[in-house]
C-alpha cells in the first residue's frame, strides 16, 4: 500500500502537464473531511491516506505519495439537498435568511450565489419548504464552507495571502 501524507492544496506550484497525468481520487465529503483513510486511486494502487489531523481534502487538492508521485483528488458527485429561493414567491433575500437558519443548526453548508447545498436532511428539508423555498435532490459535488477558522490559503477565493492591512475584513 502506498503512502500519501503531504497535501499540495489546488495543486499549487505544479505544472499542468503533470496534474494531467496525474492518477485521479474520487472522493465524496465525508471521507475528504477525515485526515486518515484507505482509498484506490484511478490506476488501481491502493492508497493509505495521513494528513495532519483537522486537514480538509478539498476537490482538485493533490496528495503526494511517499514514492514521489502525484495524485489529483476530484470531490465525487453525492447525494445532497440543492435549495433556492422560490422565482414566484420569494426574493434573493431569501436564500440569506435560508443560510443563516442553517449555519444556526451548524451543519456543512456550500454557499453559491443562487443556491446552498446541504446534505439530506428531512427535518431541515421540511424547515427550508416551510421558508417557502424550492428544495430538490441532486447528485454533485460538495464543498461546504470551512467556517471561520479554516486554516486554507485560498479560503476567499483571489488566490494569494494577506494580511489585516488588505483593504477589506475577514
Amino acid at each position: 500500500m502506498l503512502t500519501c501524507s503531504k497535501l499540495i492544496e489546488q495543486g499549487h506550484g505544479l505544472a499542468k502537464v503533470l496534474l494531467a497525468r496525474a492518477p485521479t481520487l474520487s472522493l465524496d465529503w465525508d471521507i475528504r473531511q477525515k485526515s486518515r483513510f484507505q482509498a484506490q486511486d484511478s490506476t488501481g494502487r491502493h492508497l493509505a491516506i495521513f494528513l495532519q489531523r483537522g486537514q480538509v481534502v478539498r476537490g482538485g487538492d493533490v496528495l503526494l505519495a511517499e514514492d514521489g508521485s502525484l495524485v489529483c483528488v476530484l470531490a465525487a458527485p453525492q447525494t445532497l439537498l440543492r435549495i433556492e429561493a422560490c422565482t414566484e414567491h420569494g426574493s434573493p433575500f431569501d436564500l440569506t435568511r435560508a443560510a443563516y437558519h442553517l449555519g444556526n443548526r451548524h451543519v456543512p453548508i456550500e454557499l453559491k450565489p443562487d443556491h446552498l447545498k446541504i446534505e439530506p436532511d428531512s427535518v431541515l428539508a421540511d424547515l427550508m419548504r416551510a421558508m417557502h423555498m424550492t428544495v430538490r435532490t441532486v447528485e454533485e459535488a460538495f464543498e461546504p464552507e470551512g467556517g471561520a477558522y479554516a486554516t486554507r490559503h485560498d479560503s476567499h477565493g483571489h488566490g494569494h495571502d494577506h494580511g489585516h492591512e488588505s483593504g477589506h475584513a475577514h
